[in-house]
């Protein structure tokens, strides 16, 4: 064995032992301060010491070096000694604001103290989150909220209110929260009490509640108070069906995961959540379609104009198609799902204008259902304002992607070999193909593929933060696109 092979092997070795005392800083600023870390926006808590490593091996995509352990061992001891209030913090980042700004005057911790404000001012009351519902995206945003759990100072989930689906209904619902064949086993441990039909999963106690109408539930009875409740159904979407679910006792507001009918807040965080207010009691979180691809559209109509486009999402099939040919009351749908693709309606196109106006009418859209479990892909089809090229372009849509403040909706990649399935489990409402795209002057061909379960929870509980004014404050700052 060379020299050089020893060597490699003796680095790598100190890089785990150094990731492994990492963990237990991560977790402990997670746990009892609410604070959340990150490299260029990939988190470092709940991973294992090989993904702290890649997170950190993240920062040469982003700056060209690969950011030392070392420095993030001296920001979380440095943030341990500063009682800090909760607040989501990007340590590659501040690490360069630091070093940046900082010229050499003042510690790291003086610096971080300035960053961070006032330290804590004790503890904070969290919000009650009931999920009716717990299909496909109900049991992804328990996931979401079980792992923010954190200090508790943030979204609790309380309950889940279902139809009674039969024998062992809680042991099932159990079962499928722990296991889910395409995004794995839950990460944790779950047990269940059937006398008084609790779920409790990693420290959360979750109480299933059997009802058939959303408006006559007394959530009292149950310890929940001014909650807000997650309509996962799709069964009503607008608002005299959602609204419902206010004349049930501690109901506060509703947010519904699905498209929104009428004159309903249809939001997209990144691009319109600032319009939620306190006196909308009933939002709606928009499609999953909407979500990935209303962000890139932003960015690309405010640095080229779009003129107009085409919208066409290649999408894997949902539930409500049907495994074998049979009756459907949707054109197409009726055909088998697992065999054909099949062509349908979207309205993402459409929806697109209600949270960025200024693409009212300039859009159309189709879908294709296709036989894969999850992830999609639209294809932005585009004429802009004024001509530009490839290169041009994916350079600014990989830099608003790491840069700006669309950097949780907006991800970006150049590989020759990603597919589908390689998106699974992303937290970005969309991911920009690079490799993909095609331009011929002011014609362009954008390529976004989405994560049409996860990627859309994530957002939904985006919004859900911003809906109850949860969400921690996110330093360094980021600047508006």
């Amino acid at each position: 064995m060379t020299d050089a092979v020893v060597a490699q092997r003796e680095a790598w070795k100190a890089r785990e032992t150094l990731a492994e005392q990492l963990m237990p800083l991560i977790g402990h600023l997670y746990r009892e301060y609410g604070v959340i870390t990150s490299i260029h926006g990939r988190r470092l808590i709940n991973q294992s010491p090989i993904g702290v490593i890649k997170a950190h091996r993240y920062a040469q995509h982003v700056t060209g070096s690969v950011l030392p352990l070392e420095r993030t061992k001296e920001v979380l001891d440095a943030l341990l000694t500063l009682d800090p209030a909760p607040a989501s913090l990007d340590i590659a980042r501040l690490l360069s604001d630091f070093e940046e700004h900082a010229g050499g005057e003042g510690t790291l911790v003086d610096y971080l103290r300035n960053v961070l404000g006032p330290a804590r001012s004790g503890d904070t009351v969290g919000t009650d989150v009931v999920l009716y519902g717990f299909g496909r995206i109900g049991r992804l945003v328990a996931r979401i909220l079980i792992s923010h759990a954190g200090n508790g100072a943030g979204l609790h989930l309380r309950a889940i209110v279902v139809r009674r689906g039969g024998e062992n209904d809680l042991i099932k619902r159990a079962s499928l929260l722990r296991r889910d064949s395409v995004h794995g086993p839950f990460d944790g441990t779950i047990s269940v009490d059937p006398e008084a039909n609790t779920i409790l999963a990693n420290g959360t106690l979750i109480q299933v509640i059997y009802a058939d109408d959303p408006g006559e539930i007394d959530y009292t009875a149950y310890g929940i108070s001014d909650a807000i409740v997650v309509d996962n159904t799709g069964r009503w979407r607008d608002e005299a069906g959602l609204a419902q679910h206010l004349r049930s006792t501690a109901v506060a507001r509703v947010l519904l995961t699905a498209p929104g009918k009428g004159s309903l807040l249809n939001v997209v965080h990144g691009i319109n959540h600032e319009l939620i207010g306190p006196d909308d009691r009933i939002v709606t979180a928009a499609s999953c379609t909407t979500n990935a691809i209303t962000p890139v559209l932003k960015v690309l109509h405010d640095e080229f104009g779009v003129v107009h486009g085409h919208v066409e999402t290649v999408h894997a099939f949902t539930n409500d198609q049907n495994l074998i040919d049979n009756f459907h009351r949707g054109d197409r749908r009726g055909r088998s799902a697992a065999l054909n693709m099949v062509i349908t309606e979207t309205g993402a196109a459409k929806a697109v204008a209600k949270a960025l106006p200024a693409l009212d009418g300039k859009l159309t859209g189709n879908a294709i259902r296709v036989p894969t479990p999850d992830v999609s892909m639209a294809i932005l089809h585009l004429r802009l304002e004024r001509a530009t090229t490839r290169e041009e372009l994916n350079d600014f849509l990989r830099t608003t992607s790491l840069h700006s403040s669309l950097r949780k909706q907006i991800d970006y990649i150049e590989s020759p070999e990603v597919v589908s399935t390689d998106f699974i489990g992303s937290h970005r409402a969309g991911i920009v193909d690079g490799l993909a795209t095609i331009c011929t002057g002011d014609t362009a061909i954008v390529y976004v593929w989405y994560d049409n379960e996860y990627g859309y929870s994530s957002q939904v509980v985006r919004v859900l933060e911003t809906m109850v004014g949860t969400h921690p404050a996110v330093l360094p700052e980021r600047v508006a696109v």
